[in-house]
């Protein structure tokens, strides 16, 4: 593999005896961002990044979260009214009594981030190199409600898998960005950051940081943005791997866009997987449908109310909440642990992104889940997929093949969910072993 160029190394080497730390709080924001400039005019520098969030910042969040107003119970025994009376205080009494954020903090800032400005937009990043000869650089994009957080869990095994079972010929170099407008990056000032437009700038990340040949990975929003990679053959790119494929073929999707029964002939597979995408249509994504439709709305109470922010954000998918509800009922399942779930939550707050990380559903016009949506037609790099029995369907292989011309790995494992990455890290990474073995 091509390690990371000379003079980008030199460049961040010396970058971080100039720059100094980086201030999250909106007032600051603008100051920092130029403090930590390393020579004026260099719009191709990479800054050295630290997290140093004001201790009064810290509480102001204590004083919003005990001077909440709580709604009157839900008038059902389940989640279908939305999320529990019962979770969120549950939450919001370990939020006040139990959590830290200077761990998480910690655990970030143990980590190389940097910063660069990429297409107008400050763009953060953790580039973790492996310590094996020949590793593979990857790229790796988060989701939402998700963030750079999701992934934490997985530098170890990816970057020394050898500690974890694997190979050293196994070995990646990680690039994880966060996405414009999502925790540390720069919040867009205009129309257009799209997932192809960050496909754009991750190439552009990419070649920056030296890399000549390089794989890309993502789930939720990291699966458009991974597979607009792909759909645009940026330079080096070897393939992609996804976990939330887009493999609905036109048929299924105008029957669900309906409300119409299931097409004759489908599979018992196939049978499934439309009944879960039609559940999750009927009933489980009124989050998207406001923020593709409203985010500046949604954006004032996430802006100005914490218990808000995090009640919209764990109300993503009936999977991930009942793990979320279980982790606070002091049973969590993997890497989803009430400490992981609330430096998520925090992140968003502290960096006050609740609005600006909505309006990617704003910017994005295609469905997700589309085969047509995504334009899978056009891609024909090397596709991977991983099915996680959590996800919000279990995509067929039948539809996956037809959507993707040039799969060349697909997997269904037997645990795991929307964030698969967070949740069983070290199953996510041994597929991430496997999908990418034959492209290195």
């Amino acid at each position: 593999m091509t390690p990371t160029s000379e003079p980008n190394r030199r460049t961040v080497l010396a970058a971080t005896a100039a720059a100094g730390a980086f201030v999250l709080t909106a007032s600051a924001r603008t100051a920092a961002l130029a403090a930590a400039q390393p020579g004026e005019g260099d719009d191709n520098a990479i800054r050295p990044f630290r997290i140093e969030v004001p201790d009064e910042a810290l509480a102001d969040l204590q004083r919003r979260l005990a001077a909440t107003r709580w709604p009157d119970r839900e008038i059902v025994d389940d989640q279908s009214q939305g999320v529990q009376l019962a979770t969120m205080q549950k939450l919001v009494e370990y939020w006040q009594h139990g959590y830290n954020w200077r761990k998480a903090e910690a655990r970030l800032n143990g980590l190389p981030q940097f910063i660069t400005k990429i297409d107008g937009i400050d763009i953060h990043f953790i580039h973790v190199r492996s310590k094996h000869e020949n590793a593979l650089p990857l790229i790796m994009t988060h989701g939402w409600p998700g963030s750079i957080i999701e992934l934490l869990n997985v530098v170890d095994p990816l970057t020394d898998p050898t500690a974890h079972g694997g190979r050293a010929e196994d070995a990646f170099h990680l690039v994880l960005p966060s996405m414009p407008g999502y925790g540390f990056s720069e919040r867009p000032r205009e129309l257009g950051w799209n997932p192809d437009r960050i496909a754009r700038a991750w190439g552009e990340l990419m070649k920056r940081l030296g890399y000549e040949r390089y794989v890309a990975q993502g789930g939720d929003w990291g699966a458009p943005v991974s597979s607009g990679m792909a759909r645009q053959k940026l330079a080096g790119l070897l393939g992609i791997h996804i976990n939330l494929p887009a493999t609905l073929p036109p048929d299924i999707g105008k029957a669900l866009a309906s409300g119409d029964p299931a097409p004759a002939g489908l599979s018992p597979e196939e049978k499934a997987a439309f009944d879960q995408v039609s559940t999750f249509f009927a009933k489980g994504r009124g989050y998207a449908v406001i923020m593709a439709t409203r985010p500046q709305t949604m954006g004032f109470e996430l802006t100005d109310s914490p218990v808000a922010l995090a009640a919209f954000m764990i109300d993503h998918d009936a999977h991930s909440y009942g793990q979320i509800a279980q982790a606070f009922d002091g049973e969590p399942v993997g890497g989803l642990t009430r400490d992981a779930i609330l430096d998520d939550i925090t992140l968003y707050w502290l960096t006050n992104t609740g609005a600006s990380s909505a309006r990617l559903y704003w910017e994005s016009k295609g469905s997700v889940l589309s085969a047509a949506g995504q334009k899978t037609q056009d891609i024909s790099l090397p596709v991977a997929v991983t099915v996680f029995p959590g996800e919000i369907y279990r995509a067929p292989k039948s539809w996956t093949q037809r959507a993707y011309r040039n799969l060349i790995y697909f997997n269904e494992v037997d645990k795991g969910g929307h964030f698969a990455a967070w949740e069983q890290p070290e199953l996510f990474s041994a597929e991430l072993r496997a999908a990418f073995r034959s492209l290195r």
